[in-house]
């Protein structure tokens, strides 16, 4: 087979794998929307700023649509979510011809530990971060006698994407363990390249936080400490694997 043909088998597979992903996640998208108690979903996102507002206080919504977009962005999220282990081993499964015999075994590790980091960044996003979050920038309003007329659609496009980022860089040892069993990447090269890693920090929680020095600092800690204990997985990683080599010498 020739390289062009191999590039083309490849894009097919690719093709392939996110179609059944992509697939996989709508149709428990659509379950859960045409579910009755799907509203719940919705309650259980806005239960941590309902908490935080000041008593009698209500959240607004200013576009037409948003009684619509409200409703479908939260269910697409738990959607994802639910789908995850599904959409891991597709992704797992697209690598895997590349990889050895004895690589291959970690299939059910990686979709295991990847939907497990993902669900743990989510929570401690949602019961940590969000709680405090809330709390500290609604004081601010307090403190300046401002009463706080909060869009639904606004605080659920952040939180969705803060509890996307956090699962998502909670799965960053997941991936730098298994990266470096392969032997792709070493603590080493983690270490070399922190510099980068900080600025792409920095970058991210930008991006995902309002234009708040505070809460970009709050969400750059948590980030910071998951690149160390990437870099603890590597060094881990590496060590059993040289430890199983000179074992089998």
């Amino acid at each position: 087979m020739s390289d062009q043909e191999s590039f083309i088998s490849h894009l097919v597979e690719l093709r392939q794998r996110l179609v059944r992903a992509v697939g996989a996640v709508l149709a428990i998208f659509v379950v859960l929307f045409l579910y009755p108690g799907s509203g719940t979903i919705y309650d259980v996102l806005a239960l941590p700023l309902m908490n935080a507002l000041p008593e009698g206080s209500k959240m607004i919504a200013t576009g037409v649509i948003t009684p619509f977009m409200v409703p479908v962005k939260v269910t697409a999220l738990v959607g994802f979510m639910i789908a995850l282990p599904y959409v891991l081993y597709q992704a797992w499964a697209f690598v895997a011809p590349g990889l050895y015999e004895h690589e291959k075994r970690y299939t059910r590790s990686f979709v295991f530990f990847g939907s497990f980091f993902f669900a743990a960044g989510a929570a401690f996003c949602y019961f940590v971060v969000i709680h405090f979050g809330l709390g500290f920038l609604l004081h601010r309003y307090e403190a300046i006698h401002i009463q706080p007329l909060l869009q639904i659609g606004d605080y659920l496009s952040l939180v969705s994407r803060l509890v996307l980022a956090f699962g998502i860089m909670f799965e960053l040892p997941v991936l730098a363990f298994f990266l470096a069993r392969v032997g792709i990447i070493d603590h080493r090269f983690l270490i070399k390249h922190s510099r980068y890693g900080v600025i792409a920090i920095a970058l991210l929680a930008a991006v995902l936080t309002p234009p708040d020095l505070i809460s970009q600092v709050l969400l750059m800690a948590p980030l910071m400490l998951l690149y160390a204990a990437s870099i603890a997985a590597a060094y881990a990683a590496r060590y059993r694997m040289n430890r199983l080599e000179r074992d089998a010498e």
